[in-house]
């Protein structure tokens, strides 16, 4: 009689609210153990914690700052010490800080490409070393992947403005990546882009600019937490799918949007 599989384990950062939250309880749901990280938000994070083990049965809260090198490597051991072993790390957290062409400067630079692409890279490095460690240990034979990184984007990135110009150089850095990633740590891992449109509002726009700008695509609607949460797991689940980028936005990229949808 074999032995029942072990739970699966994925890390999402940025998951104590918004998208990187419904992401990770969309995971909880399908029977993932969630590894909830945050910065700051531990209140959140403890409610999102809580909800994921109500759907799932396990689930713990890892507080890192993503612009720290040092607390980055220490994540993922962090999680595999609580878990036993992690199978996903989705990458949601993001920092998203207005400047253009003209305010460009070196800090914003590296604030931007430290948390949203280098952090990362880190863990994605991490987790290939965690299945190579795994693989050893279990005398693995099984051939193909046996883990997988996501990584959050955005649709701007195939249709490009000026707006929030550091946080757009650190997206394209991780969507290029993906797929050196894919190169590099294949056959361990696969890694995935998904990029949303517009999905959520924020403190720039009001309710009902949020909502005509929504309407601002092919489809009539952009993407909602739920398509990007279902691309998530799709992209998780589908073991041929690794180098590339699912881009979920109803179509907006096909759109031509001189500025953000915040400066609109």
């Amino acid at each position: 009689m074999s032995s029942p599989a072990p739970a699966r384990t994925v890390l999402v950062t940025g998951s104590a609210k918004r998208l990187g939250r419904e992401i990770a309880l969309a995971l909880a749901k399908d029977g993932w153990q969630v590894a909830v990280h945050y910065r700051d938000s531990l209140e959140d994070a403890t409610k999102t914690v809580a909800d994921c083990a109500r759907l799932a049965g396990a689930s713990a809260s890892f507080r890192a700052n993503l612009a720290n090198e040092a607390a980055v490597i220490n994540l993922l051991p962090q999680v595999i010490a609580r878990f036993g072993r992690v199978d996903a790390v989705v990458n949601s957290a993001s920092t998203f800080e207005h400047d253009t062409a003209s305010t460009f400067g070196f800090a914003a630079m590296e604030k931007h490409m430290r948390s949203n692409a280098g952090a990362a890279i880190l863990l994605a490095q991490a987790l290939h070393a965690h299945v190579l460690a795994r693989e050893d240990s279990e005398n693995a034979a099984t051939p193909g992947p046996q883990g997988v990184v996501v990584n959050l984007l955005d649709q701007k990135l195939w249709n490009q403005n000026p707006d929030f110009f550091s946080y757009t150089l650190s997206k394209a850095a991780l969507e290029a990546a993906n797929t050196l990633l894919a190169m590099a740590l294949a056959p361990q891992l696969r890694v995935v882009g998904v990029a949303p449109g517009l999905t959520l509002t924020s403190h720039l726009l009001t309710q009902e600019k949020f909502e005509a700008l929504h309407q601002l695509s092919p489809l009539g609607r952009s993407s909602t937490t739920a398509d990007v949460a279902a691309a998530v797991k799709f992209a998780i689940d589908n073991q041929s799918i690794t180098g590339t980028t699912l881009l979920v936005d109803g179509g907006q990229h096909l759109m031509k949007f001189e500025r953000d949808f915040s400066m609109l």
